[in-house]
């Protein structure tokens, strides 16, 4: 008996035209008052049946669409393997099958064709005609039409199971990449801060030649590490750029790659009961040196009673050192950079502790903030002088929202001259 193929893709369009062409052949040609094409198909504990794909004439045929699978539903009882199985034969051998008394009249003549490559069914083909019997020179040509939409059908599962492959593929070598542009922009911002504390030393040490030698050493090579995660970033952008469009010559299967593709699945984050203050401490102390020597006001405010909030410590300090960066990175000289800790906010009935990062810099263009936390998108700052990779916000909102927290952007906060962004980081308090 026959095998039947489990969890076959569904049809495609160009197999469904072919379909139709051989079935509209079989009438033209052979004067065919009926032919239908069947395939397999089966789910996960249910049984084996037979999906009509194209069936001709279409008399009170209805083309029915659910979950992407094509389904033609038809008046007649669903034909199942069941009530074909009696007409297939058991030897793989094609042989003209006449139907005595299985519901047609004494004058049809139909012929039942399973569509099998290498001993596994993957369809039926089944035609009739009423007026005359077929010769075995015409039984023939239907025999030669059932070897071609089985061969057909074949190479359209297998066009669909590698498509299925590659976009796997892509997704993998997708989050691949991802990890790694996480984990070099992640050593960004501690080198800026190493590279800043370097060149501040140098303004305080004075004429300490062997001190200054150390000093510049450390900046030097800091500098260096700095060039290799741009070139770094820079050959990562150019593969993402080749990879838009992947062609499978297999099957000339051609698949557009996403231009911006969500987040891998991180670790889940483990969460404690953290006070923010003592993150921001750490975070600060970076950060003034740099806002120092940028010549922009770093404003602090924070309190000491504040309740914890549940969150992860090294999530939180990336979060923070991120919106920070990005505040003092987009913030002009002169300017000033406003960290406020302590705002309160009920939401879904619960209780939130909010931190407020606010600057007075560029400020983010409305066509630019639905996209602003996808990953290596920097809209109109893309060409500008000011270095970035785009994955700070996406990073920050990624590990909020893991903590089960939200982010609130604000942008232009001065709408005279239409500068300024504002953050706001609500977790929930304990």
């Amino acid at each position: 008996m026959f095998s039947a193929n489990a969890s076959l893709p569904n049809p495609s369009q160009d197999f469904i035209a072919l379909c139709q062409s051989q079935v509209m052949l079989l009438a033209k040609t052979l004067q065919a008052d009926w032919s239908g094409v069947y395939l397999t198909s089966e789910e996960e504990g249910q049984p084996v049946n037979l999906i009509p794909v194209m069936i001709y004439p279409l008399q009170e045929t209805t083309q029915k669409s659910s979950h992407n699978q094509i389904q033609l539903r038809e008046e007649k009882e669903e034909v199942t393997l069941d009530n074909l199985s009696k007409s297939l034969p058991t030897d793989l051998s094609r042989s003209l099958i006449i139907p005595e008394n299985d519901g047609f009249d004494s004058k049809d003549y139909q012929i039942v064709l399973p569509l099998v490559y290498q001993e596994v069914v993957l369809g039926v083909l089944v035609t009739r005609r009423d007026a005359y019997p077929w010769k075995p020179e015409e039984f023939h040509q239907v025999e030669q039409i059932a070897d071609t939409l089985a061969i057909a059908r074949l190479l359209d599962q297998r066009q669909g199971w590698y498509q299925e492959q590659l976009k796997e593929q892509q997704l993998e070598q997708q989050k691949e990449r991802d990890r790694l542009d996480d984990l070099f922009h992640q050593l960004r911002n501690p080198l800026t801060a190493l590279k800043v504390f370097g060149k501040l030393l140098l303004k305080r040490l004075g004429k300490d030649e062997q001190n200054l030698a150390i000093i510049n050493n450390i900046v030097r090579e800091g500098e260096h590490l700095q060039e290799l995660i741009k070139e770094f970033e820079s050959h990562q952008k150019t593969i993402v750029d080749q990879a838009q469009t992947i062609t499978l010559n297999t099957d000339s299967v051609t698949i557009p790659a996403q231009s911006h593709l969500s987040l891998p699945p991180s670790q889940s984050l483990e969460l404690t009961l953290v006070y923010l203050q003592d993150i921001l401490d750490t975070v600060v102390m970076s950060a003034e040196s740099i806002a120092e020597n940028k010549g922009i006001n770093l404003n602090i405010k924070m309190s000491d009673d504040l309740d914890p909030v549940l969150g992860n410590y090294s999530a939180l300090r990336e979060v923070f050192s991120n919106l920070i960066d990005n505040s003092i990175k987009y913030t002009p000289i002169s300017g000033e950079v406003k960290i406020k800790l302590g705002l309160s906010k009920i939401i879904n009935n619960k209780k939130y502790q909010g931190i407020l990062i606010e600057d007075t810099g560029y400020g983010i263009p409305i066509e630019d903030q639905a996209h602003i936390f996808e990953r290596h998108y920097r809209g109109i700052r893309e060409d500008s002088d000011i270095s970035g990779s785009g994955l700070g916000l996406a990073i920050a909102k990624e590990l909020v929202t893991q903590m089960g927290g939200l982010i609130e952007l604000s942008s232009p906060i001065n709408l005279e001259n239409n500068t300024g962004t504002r953050f706001v980081i609500w977790l929930v308090s304990n």
